[in-house]
């Protein structure tokens, strides 16, 4: 008989974790307040937390049934974090759960602990634990380690969710019994730049076909947006690789389908992403994205994908381009250049309904952004890679 959709029969027969728990009886962080900030207090992480974040099999403390453990990495999010903080406290849950909700600030400076901290010390559900670190993974790791939900769901805070958006995740975990689900990705804008930057994000012509763009797909994925997992899948398959600065959750995912684990990606769970506003961030980003993918490879002798590789082919064509320009010839960088002309005229006839007046040279300038960033990251990464070098310092500083 299948679960009621208010996934109350959930635990029944998929959430087992290994008895006796490694480390049962270990002290979890409590919440105290200090100053008039509620944050996490800094007792002794447990002696799993190692081998979680280097994605080794480990045996989690049995999570507390109907417990929901929201997980959120933030830095720097002075503009974000109280609008994030409500849109989580007013969220609906599903029949008799409660929930947590753990956010690992990375020695944020522009008066974010505080907002915080405010946040925490009027609603005891919101708990902040330091990262030190400072980037996603080990941020995420600290949350794991310290949540007790018997299911864990990340958000982002530069995200807005549907008020149902914990009742459909525990509802499509109940119904597909798969080790992680999510939504689709799906980005609009505030400012003039920020819509250009979300219309071109939608385009295939920058997503390059990829299933989590696809509002409509209800299914089996790679990959997923955010994620939301039983605890036992941690169990499983360990934490999130705290060397990668980027492709932390494309890397978690890898690792989860190798082990034989399920994604699914589901209509009904929605959120909207709020991306950066100004083209230089969105070059940055992009080309972190690029940079970190050969590592991602290298890790899991997995081979790139096409809609990976094209970025990095074009940036060479075009450097050959030019020095043959200056050398030979000016006709092959000509070629290449009305070549691409006409891919971006192509993408702006695609997104045509979705472009506001004047937003056409908005968009062209994003979607080379798009390209031209990932592109050279690429090429930067898979140097680094071939060379037998590690990640180089530069390519994980913030780009917000």
């Amino acid at each position: 008989m299948p679960p009621p959709p208010d996934g109350r029969t959930f635990l029944g027969d998929r959430i087992r974790v290994a008895d006796p728990p490694l480390g049962a009886g270990w002290p979890h962080a409590r919440a105290v307040c200090q100053g008039g900030q509620r944050r996490v207090s800094h007792a002794p992480l447990p002696l799993l937390f190692p081998l979680l974040r280097q994605g080794g099999r480990v045996n989690l403390q049995p999570g507390i049934p109907q417990l929901l453990s929201v997980i959120a990495p933030c830095r720097n999010e002075r503009e974000h974090i109280v609008a994030f903080c409500a849109n989580v406290a007013a969220m609906q849950l599903p029949h008799g759960w409660q929930i947590e909700v753990l956010i690992a600030d990375g020695a944020s400076d522009d008066g974010t602990r505080e907002l915080l901290g405010d946040w925490c010390a009027k609603d005891a559900r919101f708990q902040m634990t330091d990262n030190p670190q400072r980037i996603v993974s080990p941020g995420l790791n600290r949350c794991i380690v310290q949540s007790r939900g018997e299911i864990i769901v990340r958000l982002d805070i530069h995200s807005e969710y549907a008020s149902d958006y914990f009742v459909q995740c525990v509802n499509t975990l109940a119904r597909t019994g798969a080790d992680n689900v999510g939504g689709a990705w799906h980005a609009e804008g505030r400012t003039p730049m920020q819509k250009a930057v979300a219309a071109a994000f939608q385009s295939p012509w920058v997503a390059g076909g990829a299933l989590s763009r696809n509002l409509e797909y209800e299914g089996e994925v790679d990959t997923v947006y955010l994620g939301c997992w039983p605890r036992a899948t941690f169990a499983k398959v360990g934490g999130f690789d705290e060397q990668l600065v980027r492709n932390q959750d494309d890397e978690h995912n890898l690792r989860l389908k190798k082990s034989g684990g399920r994604i699914w990606q589901s209509k009904t769970i929605r959120s909207t992403y709020f991306p950066r506003g100004k083209l230089p961030l969105v070059f940055k980003q992009y080309s972190q994205y690029g940079y970190w993918k050969p590592f991602v490879m290298k890790k899991h002798g997995q081979a790139a994908a096409l809609r990976h590789l094209v970025p990095a082919v074009f940036v060479v064509a075009l450097l050959v381009a030019l020095v043959l320009a200056f050398t030979v010839a000016a006709w092959p960088l000509g070629l290449l250049v009305g070549a691409y002309a006409c891919l971006l005229m192509l993408a702006l006839w695609g997104m045509r309904s979705q472009l506001e007046p004047g937003m056409a040279t908005r968009v062209i300038g994003v979607i080379a952004a798009y390209h031209f960033g990932y592109g050279w990251g690429s090429l930067c990464g898979w140097r680094d890679v071939l060379l037998g070098r590690g990640p180089q310092p530069q390519w994980g500083a913030l780009t917000r």
